[in-house]
């Protein structure tokens, strides 16, 4: 897909659908109590897969390359007493470990057993009836392990004590955890790294509206701030999110984009800034914002240091060194580490290049604002449908123009 805008000015408003992450959660607590109803879903591929996972009877269940389902499902499959469940996925879902959700789980009495190779899916996992009680787990791999421990937990006979050891990933994460299971009348208490979730009766019936996605918004945030002017008004966003990522409002503050809320929009507005010579960032608590934040950057011409970036190798792909292969294809001179990237200022971009995707949503949609500045192809562009279906018909709709291409061989 060929990208470019003739304006380099953005204005326009836009319907986010909503939070993949809460969704997928709200998902799970709905299967195991019922009686919850979700307004505003998520629209993503991930969120349908897992819903029909749910749905499901089969043995069989392949979530392709959904890894909050499959961790998800790892937890809540193993409660589902007198049901065994082949989980399985994509090539490259057999390459992201699992061991530490799965040696929880055992700790807490459940069946499961790797069919393939040791730590990692495909899984069969006998459900049967879990007693809960203590259990210690790393927290410094995936806050979806904790999670799937979480969402669980209430169903326990003897609840959940849950300690994370080490630093703490993606800790925003767990913290909506907590906050949607204390909004289905669940007690949990949180005590530093020591979560306790108490057994709890089915709560009563309750409707909650999901916010749109500030994962998405993300790339609104990059477009305004490669923009020469831009307007947009995002919907459906809250002042006091639950979502890490809205810490966005911040750090593009930088880029010279600023955000208002005229409920339920989100107004972003970009003015003119000088940019700092180098930005250093710490996103342990929201990793995925990397790509888009490193891309801003090249695109102004800056360079970033940032680090906390350790989950990215466990991701669809390794995000770092796919970063990497493709910001030198556009002229960037950067380095990465096992958990850092550092970006040195740049003064031309590359024109034309082709992107790699590598099956990985956030490559495609983090590079697309490049073309504000460049033109530039996106390889395998539906990638996108595994969090926003949407994305590049509201990139039209912004001015952007989408071109499909003939891929060469």
């Amino acid at each position: 897909m060929r990208l470019s805008h003739p304006a380099q000015a953005v204005a326009g408003a836009l319907q986010l659908s909503g939070s993949k992450s809460e969704t997928n959660r709200l998902l799970i607590l709905e299967a195991l109590y019922g009686g919850v109803k979700v307004e505003n879903p998520s629209e993503a591929a991930d969120t349908e897969l897992l819903q029909k996972a749910l749905g499901r009877g089969e043995r069989e269940i392949d979530i392709g390359h959904a890894g909050t389902a499959m961790r998800f499902l790892t937890a809540y499959f193993s409660i589902r007493q007198g049901r065994e469940t082949l989980l399985t996925g994509s090539t490259r879902m057999k390459q992201r470990p699992i061991k530490i959700l799965v040696d929880a789980l055992r700790e807490l009495g459940a069946e499961i057993r790797y069919v393939e190779r040791e730590g990692y899916p495909p899984l069969l996992i006998s459900g049967r009836e879990l007693l809960g009680g203590r259990v210690r787990i790393s927290a410094g791999v995936s806050s979806q392990y904790a999670t799937a421990l979480l969402l669980i937990a209430a169903r326990l006979k003897r609840g959940l004590t849950l300690t994370l050891e080490g630093t703490i990933t993606s800790m925003p994460y767990i913290g909506m955890t907590v906050h949607l299971l204390r909004q289905l009348g669940i007690t949990v208490n949180w005590d530093r790294h020591t979560i306790r979730v108490f057994p709890g009766r089915k709560p009563s019936s309750k409707s909650i509206a999901i916010e749109s996605d500030w994962s998405a918004a993300s790339y609104y945030y990059a477009i305004a701030a490669l923009a020469k002017r831009a307007s947009l008004r995002l919907k459906t966003f809250i002042p006091y999110s639950i979502q890490g990522d809205s810490k966005l409002r911040d750090i593009y503050k930088g880029f010279g984009v600023h955000s208002n809320f005229e409920p339920p929009h989100l107004i972003l507005q970009k003015e003119e800034c000088a940019l700092p010579p180098f930005v250093a960032l710490d996103l342990v608590g929201t990793p995925d914002l990397a790509q888009t934040i490193a891309v801003s950057c090249f695109g102004l011409g800056g360079g970033c240091r940032l680090r906390g970036l350790h989950t990215l190798k466990i991701k669809e792909t390794d995000r770092l060194l796919a970063l990497q292969n493709e910001l030198q294809k556009l002229g960037a001179r950067l380095t990465v580490t096992s958990d850092s990237l550092h970006l040195d200022k740049s003064e031309t971009i590359h024109t034309g290049v082709r992107i790699k995707t590598y099956g990985d949503h956030r490559m495609a949609m983090a590079f697309a604002p490049l073309a504000l500045k460049v033109p530039i192809a996106i390889e395998a562009p539906e990638v996108v449908e595994k969090s926003y279906p949407r994305f590049w018909r509201d990139l039209q709709q912004l001015g952007f123009v989408v071109e499909a291409i003939r891929s060469e061989c």
